[in-house]
């Protein structure tokens, strides 16, 4: 959602980032103590196999909390998400939402919902954009967002679609972000795929500790980790800290 000033993985207070690529010709070791503002953005060959046991919280408390937190929320930003709407269809015409196939749990695949934050889509655009910038999902570089697009973007409010998603059960609060079923396709190196292992999230450990700091899928040593240590505790922290990413410094990378 948001790129926070440099900081080291401790600094999140949240469990270390300890994974390693495979021995594998070409593959990358992940530095537990590597800065979050210097990450060398190589892509491991492959990514080692995480330990993750289904829990009592993970199938059946997280999801029902996950649902009555959309709720809540769909509610309470009702007003917002109505004049974001408005100010969405009065700038760049209808249809207010962008909807986009995304991977979700078990690599089944579903519609994320946006707000329209380009004139045209996206994809279709004959607007010459750099191939990287199609990969990280946030950036302030895409000449197609409109102003008021890159207003929603830097504070997210694009995402808030998304409660639907959650209340529907195909997203959680906290999980790794929905990928692109092009980027799995074609740049997920072995291994990556363990990140759909739970619901994709809202926000997640990645958004906190290392976003922008190159493409989603080339950090995904964050998401892995947080498939092996998901917990009411680690979701409360990531909860926390998230408004403190939207509101910093460099917002909507």
């Amino acid at each position: 959602m948001a790129q926070p000033a440099a900081r080291t993985a401790s600094d999140t207070e949240l469990p270390q980032v300890t994974l390693t690529a495979v021995p594998a010709a070409g593959a990358v070791t992940v530095d537990p103590e590597r800065s979050v503002g210097h990450a060398s953005h190589s892509r491991p060959a492959a990514y080692s196999p995480v330990t993750f046991q289904p829990t009592m919280y993970t199938r059946f408390i997280k999801p029902a909390i996950d649902r009555v937190a959309a709720l809540v929320a769909i509610f309470v930003l009702a007003v917002p998400m109505l004049l974001t709407g408005v100010v969405v269809a009065l700038s760049m015409g209808r249809p207010l939402l962008f909807r986009q196939r995304r991977v979700g749990l078990h690599g089944n695949v579903f519609n994320v919902l946006k707000f329209r934050t380009m004139g045209q889509d996206r994809r279709g655009t004959d607007q010459a954009v750099d191939e990287d910038l199609r990969l990280t999902h946030k950036t302030e570089k895409d000449p197609r967002h409109t102003p008021v697009g890159r207003f929603l973007r830097r504070f997210s409010l694009d995402e808030l679609p998304q409660l639907f998603n959650i209340l529907c059960g195909e997203m959680s609060v906290v999980g790794p972000r929905p990928e692109l079923e092009s980027v799995v396709a074609a740049h997920y190196p072995p291994g990556l795929e363990q990140r759909h292992l739970v619901r994709p999230g809202l926000t997640g450990l990645w958004q906190i500790s290392a976003r922008g700091d190159g493409p989603m899928h080339e950090n995904g040593e964050w998401d892995l980790k947080y498939v092996e240590t998901v917990s009411p505790m680690t979701d409360l922290k990531i909860v926390v800290k998230t408004p403190f990413v939207i509101f910093g410094r460099n917002a909507g990378n």
